[in-house]
């Protein structure tokens, strides 16, 4: 039994809205799998794909797409099917969709930003974040370190997870735990958060769901809400917005941690 089908929920929640961001399907580091199990789980009236959900970048270089990676694609179809509405925000790495935007088919819409308005009234600006980071707008994201040293990051997080999975522990991220820990990354994603906050204030919302760099959070900066979606290459992350208009910020290692805690006690009981 793999990790991800060892959290595989027993039916689905209803859940007013979904957002996740960064899959980056098109590449090894994907963690389609996962994602596809967490799609699983959810009845949503409500899903945004909030950019980079492809990547283009990587795909010109060399096709790389594994069942898995349709997998995604076709559980999302299915439930635009059953009546989800899709919003795919565009990224900087689905960059080459951004001609197509304000197109709709059916259930599914394609847009470069969008308001969404939460059930306790809330207006948010729900965009990839790219056009506020300077650097990531002309280079991929960790700079500091270089886009040689992140691919390789990338790649140990991949194997480490491999042997975590084969030993039955849960998934872990490398990457996100280095994010902590180095100075300049801390300062990057703070500077990021400042600059997009000041564009929601200017516009007079109450706040912003993005993604881009990669980092899940949930806080307040200044006045603004911000709620970022995280990835499913690093900490395969995403936004759950219930009934009561209130967002949680849902954790695959957590989802894990707990599932894992719920079967020892059935066991132990």
């Amino acid at each position: 039994m793999t990790s991800a089908e060892f959290v595989k929920p027993s039916r689905k929640q209803r859940v007013r809205t979904l957002w996740i961001s960064d899959v980056h399907l098109g590449t090894r580091d994907c963690q389609a799998e996962h994602l596809s199990q967490f799609l699983k789980g959810y009845h949503a009236d409500k899903v945004y794909l909030v950019g980079d959900i492809i990547d283009g970048w990587k795909l010109r270089g060399g096709m790389y797409w594994p069942q898995a990676h349709t997998n995604v694609i076709r559980r999302l179809l299915t439930m635009a099917k059953r009546g989800t509405e899709v919003i795919y925000v565009t990224g900087n790495h689905d960059e080459f969709l951004r001609r197509y935007s304000k197109l709709i088919l059916g259930n599914i819409q394609l847009v470069d930003e969008v308001v969404h308005v939460t059930a306790d009234g809330r207006h948010l600006l729900v965009i990839h974040g790219d056009q506020f980071d300077v650097i990531t707008r002309y280079h991929r994201w960790l700079a500091f370190l270089g886009d040689s040293a992140y691919e390789f990051t990338l790649t140990l997080n991949r194997w480490l997870n491999h042997w975590r999975a084969r030993y039955g522990y849960g998934y872990w991220s490398l990457s996100a735990y280095l994010k902590h820990k180095v100075k300049t990354a801390v300062s990057f994603i703070s500077d990021f958060e400042e600059a997009i906050a000041h564009e929601v204030t200017k516009r007079e919302l109450h706040g912003v769901v993005c993604g881009h760099i990669h980092h899940a959070e949930i806080r307040k900066v200044g006045e603004v809400d911000y709620l970022n979606c995280g990835d499913w290459v690093e900490s395969c992350t995403a936004l759950i917005e219930h009934w009561d208009g209130s967002i949680e910020l849902y954790r695959l290692a957590d989802a894990q941690a707990k599932a894992a805690l719920l079967k020892a006690e059935m066991v132990a009981g």
